[in-house]
């Protein structure tokens, strides 16, 4: 026998409402702004070279942002699922005649499709990535960075489309009874209470899994998969056996070139050590997930480049021993090569750096990504 395709009037809970709805997703939308906004940035302080730098200040500016992007972007789970749940019953509804009121549903649900597609492969490839666990060929960091402007164009013309069922559905009351209530039966959690029970599940969800974005709250993140600690008290991301660079990175042959042009500048470990030695305090923030504070020991870099007659006003670039794989180069900005935080850090709070943290030397900056952050330094040039 043929099945029925069901109508709006046979789904009977009263939580089907779009007062609901409209509610829910204006907290979704917040969230879904706010992991945009801090994504947008992530990718453009990952950028290799920046036509407006960043600023340096203040030091845990990105730490701050990367977390924001985090828990927003966890948050966003339980409520996109409780969003869908409240209005799909609406996809049966059969529309208008007309060819204004089918272009409009036209527009609504090729809308809906799209933001939702988006949005389950934000949330999901985030959430894997946070593991880092990358089942797939293609670059999560540009992935992710395009189908985020696709999940804001869709979300942006979806509200636009909305606009007027949003704005009466935010002015109605949800205690206020509906004529259809009479006909649907009661259930033991009304509007009200599953909103409640929506925003506790985004809190749980996002300080529960995303909590070790920011040690302050790290304590709480009892289902996080990336939490603070480690090798000297900072998490690793990539060991030095993942990075093939064992050999290289143990060898006592090791030395660092600094070069500008034809200037070259070849330095041990032991003439690193024989500079004047700054301590910093410094955060590290990985968009991973996970953040952590380290003091910092190790040569200026302003230091470094005079010695090669570097020009004010330069960007430099960092090599790594590592020769594939995110991490193995990066360009500092002119305002962070200049900066006095900006070091060239041969140890983390109070003992040499480990193998995993980078030695025999590695590049740490204030306010940078984690993955700029050159482990293992095998050449710093400056390009201009």
């Amino acid at each position: 026998m043929r099945a029925r395709v069901p109508s709006p009037d046979t789904f009977t809970s009263r939580l089907h409402d779009v007062r609901v709805a409209a509610r829910v997703g204006r907290w979704l939308g917040v969230c879904f702004a706010l992991a945009f906004v801090t994504g947008v940035l992530s990718h453009y302080a990952q950028a290799t070279h920046q036509p407006i730098p960043l600023p340096t200040r203040p030091v845990w500016g990105y730490q701050v942002t990367q977390a924001v992007h985090v828990l927003a972007g966890t948050a966003a789970v339980p409520l996109l699922l409780v969003k869908l749940w409240t209005v799909y019953p609406r996809l049966f509804h059969r529309p208008s005649r007309g060819v204004r009121a089918r272009l409009l549903t036209a527009l609504e649900r090729g809308s809906i499709a799209l933001l939702v597609g988006a949005a389950l492969f934000e949330v999901t490839t985030g959430l894997v990535n946070v593991t880092q666990w990358y089942p797939w060929e293609f670059s999560f960091r540009r992935a992710h960075y395009a189908v985020g402007w696709t999940a804001m164009g869709a979300l942006v013309v979806h509200v636009g489309v909305k606009l007027p069922v949003i704005r009466g559905a935010l002015a109605r009351d949800l205690d206020e009874s509906d004529s259809y209530d009479d006909r649907r039966p009661s259930s033991p959690l009304d509007r009200r209470g599953l909103l409640r029970l929506s925003g506790l599940a985004a809190a749980v969800a996002a300080v529960s899994t995303a909590g070790g974005t920011l040690p302050s709250i790290d304590r709480l993140a009892v289902l996080s998969a990336r939490r603070s600690g480690g090798p000297q008290g900072v998490p690793v991301n990539r060991t030095a056996r993942a990075a093939g660079v064992l050999a290289a990175a143990s060898d006592p042959e090791w030395v660092c070139e600094v070069r500008h042009g034809d200037r070259v500048v070849e330095l041990d470990r032991a003439a690193l050590l024989a500079f004047p030695q700054h301590a910093v305090d410094l955060p590290i923030a990985c968009v991973e997930g996970w953040s952590a504070t380290g003091t910092w020991t190790g040569v200026r870099l302003r230091d470094l480049l005079r010695l090669v007659d570097a020009p004010d006003g330069a960007e430099v670039a960092f090599h790594s021993l590592q020769r594939r794989r995110a991490g193995r180069f990066s360009v500092l900005p002119a305002p962070f090569a200049s900066d006095p935080l900006t070091l060239v850090a041969l140890g983390l709070n109070g003992v040499p750096l480990s193998l995993d943290h980078g030695f025999p030397a590695r590049l740490i900056a204030p306010n940078r990504p984690g993955v700029t952050q050159t482990k293992w330094l095998a050449r710093i040039e400056v390009l201009r």
